[in-house]
């Protein structure tokens, strides 16, 4: 009876993972109205983040990246690409993990394309795997709420937060990215 119990949640999670985003999609208005909040409050936690986002060639915001499991885990979250400050894009990030987990979560995801190489690398993909197509440094503030200096100088950094704050010991590896119509 319990084993037809965790069945029946495993294949309810599966299926609100593989249904809901595609229900649920949002319109580009929704999408940048939620990509300006997330802005602004990683910019209130860090305001080196901000001025690193003012050098980038590229800020690919995801503001609500859901994130649920029970033994097999998976995330799905849509967002914009800013280039000069507009959108230049629309995309998805999808990823899958297996282990132990249980529950779900909501975060933000934001990624820096410091160089011109690394976002045109992105651009020119079809389908970029963080990790495989290019490695994020992911940040973690330090006294002040400066970025270390080493993280300041990759190519591709990333942000992970939540409505608490900047998230720790989380990562961005094994995360899918593509462009979406909207």
């Amino acid at each position: 009876m319990m084993l037809r119990k965790l069945q029946c949640a495993f294949l309810l999670m599966i299926s609100m993972l593989l249904v809901v985003p595609q229900v649920q999609a949002a319109s580009r208005a929704e999408i940048d109205a939620k990509v300006q909040e997330a802005l602004s409050s990683l910019y209130k936690t860090s305001s080196s983040a901000k001025r690193l986002s003012q050098k980038a060639a590229g800020v690919l915001v995801f503001p609500e990246v859901i994130k649920a499991g029970f033994g097999i885990g998976g995330e799905y979250g849509e967002g914009a690409l800013l280039r000069g400050g507009k959108t230049s894009g629309y995309y998805n990030v999808v990823s899958a993990s297996v282990g132990l987990q249980f529950g779900a979560q909501l975060k933000a995801e934001v990624i820096l394309f410091m160089t011109k190489d690394a976002m045109n690398k992105f651009l020119n993909s079809d389908g970029w795997e963080a990790g495989v197509d290019g490695s994020v440094a992911v940040a973690t503030l330090g006294a002040g709420g400066e970025i270390d200096s080493n993280t300041a100088q990759q190519p591709i950094i990333g942000f992970i937060f939540s409505n608490k704050g900047l998230m720790y010991n989380l990562t961005l590896e094994g995360a899918k990215i593509s462009k979406i119509d909207r």
